[in-house]
C-alpha cells in the first residue's frame, strides 16, 4: 500500500469527513529502512476545536449518545468485521511503521483489536458491573426511601495511545468509549500516525455515526490543545511517565478525569529450584518482544544465587540465538527500535551501567544491518537493583538479571521500584502464588501466565498510572453514576426507573 496516498486522502478525521491538516507536516520514517513512509499534515489549532466541537455534539446532541446498547454492540461488531476484512494490510502498515516482527503483529497489533472490540461489544450489552441501572437495598437508610443508582457515559473523551501497540491501545480506548456512549477524538503518537489513519479508513467502513468518533494528528501543542480543551470530559493516555505528568497537569485546569497507562520496569522472579529450562525463553522474550517496547516487560531477572550460573549459562546462547532483522520475515524475533534518537540514548544508559561496573553478559551492541535503528538484545549483570539501567524504562531489548540470596529480599527487590505494573513469578505453584500476593503490582503472571485477556483490567500505581483499561474496571472508567432517591409510600417511583431492590 502506498501509505502517501493514504494520507494525501486526509489526515483527519472530523464530524465524518476526512480533511488535511491545517498546521506543520512532519515526516513518518521506517525504523527498518530509515526511509520516509509518508509526510503528514497536522491538525491545525482550528481542527482540534472542530473535532472536539463535533465530538461535543453527538454527545450532548444524540447523534451517537442516543443510540441505545444494542446499537451499540452493532456497531463494535461491524468494526470487528471491518478489520477482520482487511486484516493483512493493517498489518503491512504497523510493520512498516513501528517495526514490530510481522508474527507478532499479527497476534497482537491487529488480532488483539478484534478480541477486545468483540469484548466491548458484549460488555456494551450487558452495562458496567451493577448494570445501567441498580437499585440500592434499603439498609443504612435513616428515613423511608429507596434509591436507583444510574451509570451514564462520562462525555467527550481524549483518546491518547502510544506508539508501540498504535491500534491494540487505539481499541482499548475507543472501544471502551463507544460501548459506553462516550464520543472520542483520537490523537495518535506521531510515530503511530499512519497505522491509526488506516485504523480509521478501515472502522469508517462500519458506518460511524458523525462525530462518534474523530481523529487529529500532529505534535506536542495538538495533545496539549487536545488536553487542555473545556469541551473534553476525561483523557485517556499510554506512554511514558514524563508525559503522563504533563498530560495530568493540562488536564487539572478543566478538572477532567484522567485514566493513565504508563511504564513498568517490572520483575521477573525465578524461586528457588524454579525449573530454569522451562522459565529461561519466556523469562529474555518477555523483555525482549516488541524490541523491549512494551510497558509490561519484565526487565529485572532476579534469580537465587545458587541458580544464578546455571541461569546465565543457557541465557547467553539463547539471547545470542534470537532472530534481529527484517520484522517482514516471520523468522525474526527482534526488529528496530522505533527511532535513532532512542537507540542512542539506550546505548548511553548501557555505556554508563559499565562504566559505574556492570558487565554486558550476553548480547549488546549492533548486529550487523547496514540501515535500520536494530539493537541486539542484551543481559546486563554487576548492578545493583539502585542503578539506573535497573530503575529507568529503556523501552529495548534489555534485561538485568540480579541475584538474591533468600525469598524476602528478592520481594523486597521486586517492590523497589518507583513502577508497579507487571510481574512474573516461576517456581512451585503454591509458593509461587505466596509470592505473587506480595508483589506492589496490577498483574502478576504465575509460571508464565496465560497472556493478555480482555475481560482482566490493565494497570498499575505509582509511575504505571492511574485507573485501569479493559475489563470491568476499565470500562466502568467511562461512567459517572448518577444517585436518584425517592420517599417510600410516594403514589409511584420516577418514571424510567425500578424500586430499590428490583432486578
Amino acid at each position: 500500500m502506498d501509505l502517501q496516498a493514504l494520507v494525501d486522502g486526509g489526515s483527519l478525521y472530523i464530524d465524518g469527513r476526512w480533511e488535511a491538516g491545517e498546521g506543520e507536516p512532519f515526516d513518518v520514517v521506517n525504523p527498518t529502512t530509515e526511509e520516509v513512509l509518508a509526510t503528514v499534515p497536522s491538525a491545525g489549532a482550528g481542527q482540534v476545536d472542530a473535532a472536539v466541537a463535533s465530538a461535543r455534539r453527538a454527545f450532548d446532541g444524540g447523534v451517537w449518545s442516543a443510540h441505545g446498547p444494542a446499537e451499540r454492540a452493532a456497531l463494535l461488531r461491524r468494526i470487528v468485521k471491518a478489520i477482520e476484512d482487511n486484516f493483512d494490510d493493517l498489518v503491512d502498515t504497523v510493520v512498516r511503521e513501528v517495526g514490530t516482527p510481522i508474527m507478532l503483529a499479527r497476534a497482537l497489533q491487529v488480532a488483539g483489536p478484534v478480541l477486545n472490540l468483540g469484548w466491548y461489544a458484549s460488555a456494551a450489552e450487558r452495562g458496567p458491573r451493577g448494570g445501567y441501572e441498580e437499585g440500592l437495598p434499603l439498609d443504612y437508610v435513616p428515613v423511608a426511601s429507596a434509591s436507583l443508582l444510574k451509570r451514564e457515559p462520562i462525555g467527550v473523551v481524549a483518546a491518547i495511545p502510544a506508539f508501540n501497540y498504535p491500534l491494540n491501545l487505539a481499541s482499548w480506548k475507543a472501544g471502551g468509549a463507544l460501548a459506553s456512549g462516550c464520543s472520542t477524538v483520537l490523537y495518535p503518537s506521531p510515530r503511530g500516525t499512519l497505522s491509526t489513519i488506516h485504523f480509521l479508513r478501515v472502522l469508517e467502513e462500519a458506518d460511524l455515526p458523525p462525530g462518534a468518533l474523530n481523529l487529529v494528528v500532529g505534535g506536542a501543542d495538538v495533545g496539549t490543545r487536545l488536553t487542555t480543551a473545556p469541551g473534553v470530559d476525561m483523557v485517556s493516555f499510554t506512554g511514558s511517565a514524563k508525559v503522563g505528568s504533563m498530560v495530568m497537569a493540562q488536564a487539572s485546569a478543566t478538572l477532567k478525569k484522567v485514566v493513565l497507562e504508563l511504564g513498568g520496569k517490572s520483575p521477573n522472579i525465578l524461586l528457588p529450584g524454579a525449573d530454569i529450562d522451562v522459565s529461561l525463553a519466556p523469562s529474555i522474550l518477555r523483555f525482549a518482544r516488541n524490541a523491549g517496547q512494551g510497558c509490561g516487560a519484565t526487565t529485572r531477572i532476579l534469580v537465587h544465587r545458587s541458580q544464578f550460573d546455571e541461569f546465565m549459562a543457557k541465557a547467553t546462547p539463547f539471547v545470542e540465538s534470537l532472530e534481529v532483522g527484517d520484522p517482514m520475515s516471520p523468522d525474526t524475533v527482534i526488529g528496530p527500535l522505533i527511532d535513532g534518537g532512542h537507540r542512542e540514548w539506550v546505548e548511553r544508559m548501557l555505556a554508563d551501567a559499565v562504566a559505574d561496573g556492570a558487565t554486558i553478559a550476553a548480547g549488546g551492541g549492533r548486529p550487523d544491518i547496514e540501515r535500520g535503528w536494530f539493537l541486539n538484545p542484551a543481559l546486563v549483570v554487576g548492578a545493583p537493583n539502585e542503578a539506573p539501567v535497573c530503575q529507568e524504562e529503556l523501552f529495548a531489548p534489555v534485561g538485568a538479571v540480579i541475584p538474591y540470596d533468600t525469598v524476602d529480599e528478592a520481594v523486597a527487590v521486586a517492590n523497589a521500584s518507583r513502577y508497579n505494573l507487571n510481574a512474573n513469578v516461576y517456581g512451585e505453584p503454591g509458593e509461587a502464588m505466596a509470592v505473587a500476593n506480595r508483589l506492589r503490582t496490577g498483574t502478576v503472571q504465575v509460571n508464565g501466565g496465560g497472556g493478555m485477556r480482555p475481560d482482566a483490567p490493565w494497570g498499575g500505581s505509582g509511575f504505571s498510572g492511574v485507573g485501569r483499561e479493559m475489563g470491568e474496571d476499565g470500562f466502568a472508567e467511562f461512567f459517572v453514576v448518577r444517585h436518584i432517591q425517592w420517599p417510600l409510600g410516594a403514589p409511584a417511583a420516577p418514571q424510567g426507573t425500578a424500586r430499590s431492590g428490583d432486578d
